[in-house]
């Protein structure tokens, strides 16, 4: 048994949601994008979105943060089943990343990642790479954040 079974090509883990409050739009913009249509709702308003709306970092990283919360309950379920845990490393990086519309204060995001390819590092084949293409979607069903993000995996 590989490593690689865990993440077969096409497999969509679904992260779960987020809904992106007005206050943890302007804390998160005020420590890390403190730009007027971030922090400020009037500025916002008369800004080229019309309303306040989050930072593209702050999406990305709820991402992460949403990213974890899977994986950890998915070693949970795991252990569980007396199933050995799948063993990361870290990411070598993201590609591609886009933001294509804004996220509004009350806007739930849905998030997921979509095993794209694996393969064995050539220059440490203990190692592998997971690549997938990492998506949010809002409550519309409008894309509103794509990329691609990889990993490394323990073989």
């Amino acid at each position: 048994m590989s490593a690689f079974d865990a993440f077969p090509v096409g497999r969509r883990f679904d992260y779960g949601t987020y809904l992106f409050t007005a206050q943890a739009i302007i804390a998160f913009a005020k420590k890390f994008d403190p730009q007027p249509f971030h922090i400020d709702a009037q500025a916002a308003r008369n800004s080229m979105f019309g309303a306040l709306c989050a930072s593209g970092w702050h999406t990305t990283a709820v991402w992460m943060k949403k990213n974890l919360e899977y994986r950890d309950k998915w070693f949970a379920e795991l252990e569980a089943e007396g199933k050995p845990l799948p063993v990361f490393g870290p990411s070598p990086g993201l590609r591609d990343l886009n933001w294509y519309a804004p996220v509004f204060a009350g806007d739930t995001i849905h998030y997921f990642n979509t095993t794209t390819a694996t393969r064995q590092r050539k220059s440490k084949p203990e190692w592998g790479i997971v690549e997938g293409q990492s998506e949010g979607i809002n409550q519309h069903g409008k894309t509103v954040i794509t990329f691609n993000s990889a990993v490394l995996l323990r073989l």
